[in-house]
Formats: C-alpha cells, sequence, structure tokens
C-alpha cells in the first residue's frame, strides 16, 4: 500500500500518511512496512514499541531524548484521540539546531511523525483519553535519558495549553533549557 511522505520545514522529520483500504468491513491500512519506509527515505531498524495514555486534554510530555549508545529514532502515531507532536533539532552544527516543526497526529488523520535520533521529542494531547503508539530504533536505557523544558523560552513552542495549565510529570517540570545542556548530538554525527 502507497505512503505518503511529506517532509517538514526540518527536512529530516517526516509525516508519514498511510493509504486505507476501506470496503463493506470498515478499513485496513499498513501503520509499518520496513520496505515502504526505506524506499522512502525512512531506513530504521526499529526494536520496540512503547505505549501511552494520558486521561486529560493538556497533558503534555516531553521534551525526551535519549543519548548515545542508545539513541533513539521515532516513528509516533496516534490510535486514540489527537496530539500535537513537535521535534526539536538538537544536533550541534546543524542550520536548524534549536529549531522545532509540529504536526497534528490523530486516530482519524493516522498521520506518524518520523523523529530522528537527534531531536528532542515531546507532545501535547488535544483530546481526553488520548492513546499514543510510538516504535523507537534502540531500547529504553535510563541511564541515557535526557530532557528540555517544555516551556523553554529559547524555542519558543507554541503549545495548545497555557504553561500554567499544562499537567507535567514531576520529572518533565524539572527539565533543563537547552542552552544549560552539553553538545550530545552534531549534525555529522547524530
Amino acid at each position: 500500500m502507497p505512503l505518503d511522505v511529506q517532509s517538514l520545514a526540518i527536512a529530516d522529520v517526516k509525516v508519514v500518511t498511510p493509504s486505507v483500504f476501506r470496503d463493506q468491513r470498515g478499513a485496513f491500512f499498513e501503520a509499518y512496512n520496513r520496505q515502504a519506509f526505506a524506499e522512502h527515505g525512512i531506513a530504521a531498524d526499529l526494536v520496540q514499541d512503547n505505549q501511552s495514555l494520558s486521561r486529560a486534554k493538556g497533558v503534555i510530555r516531553g521534551l525526551h531524548f535519549q543519548i548515545a549508545p542508545h539513541a533513539q529514532g521515532k516513528l509516533v502515531r496516534v490510535v486514540r484521540g489527537a496530539i500535537l507532536d513537535v521535534a526539536v533539532d538538537i544536533r550541534h552544527g546543524s542550520p536548524s539546531y534549536s529549531r522545532h516543526v509540529a504536526a497534528v497526529l490523530s486516530a482519524e488523520n493516522r498521520a506518524q511523525l518520523w523523529v530522528p535520533a537527534g531531536f528532542a521529542h515531546g507532545f501535547c494531547t488535544l483530546e481526553p483519553d488520548t492513546i499514543v503508539i510510538y516504535k523507537v530504533t534502540d531500547i529504553h536505557a535510563p541511564a541515557c535519558e535526557r530532557g528540555i523544558a517544555f516551556d523553554d523560552p529559547d524555542l519558543a513552542i507554541a503549545w495548545p495549553v497555557a504553561a500554567g495549565l499544562a499537567q507535567l510529570s514531576d520529572r518533565d517540570r524539572k527539565l533543563p533549557r537547552l542552552r544549560d545542556l552539553p553538545a550530545y548530538f552534531t549534525c555529522a554525527s547524530p
């Protein structure tokens, strides 16, 4: 089944929308096909599936990333509800360093976001009881987990919820600003 793959303003981040086959029984689509993704420049060895449930609208998860030796690329999709999904380029030396891109992903639009290693990732729920599934290119490694404050003023992300009303984990409330982090990634070697 064909894919529609669109690069965002930062070309390494892509929105992937699969074609849907519909008939009298309902609908079917391939959420992931290694060969089809590789044909569109997303050649990734996806090794783990993760799932989150956010009960309320306005939950922000992120901005998260993992560093070497367990840096992760992520393929993110929504199976119930909707999110504003955000990727921030944290590759020192990149022309788009510290810039971000965002896309609305929903169960209805079936769009997925490909976020390569070298980007911080986060999302805000747009509906209650939202379920997000994401495939990653490396295992979860707590010692390699890092993050950036969702409300870092240098990033100027226009979240769809006021900072004071956002629901965050205690960990995410304490994340540093990007400018306070070392150069974990470079453009030449994410």
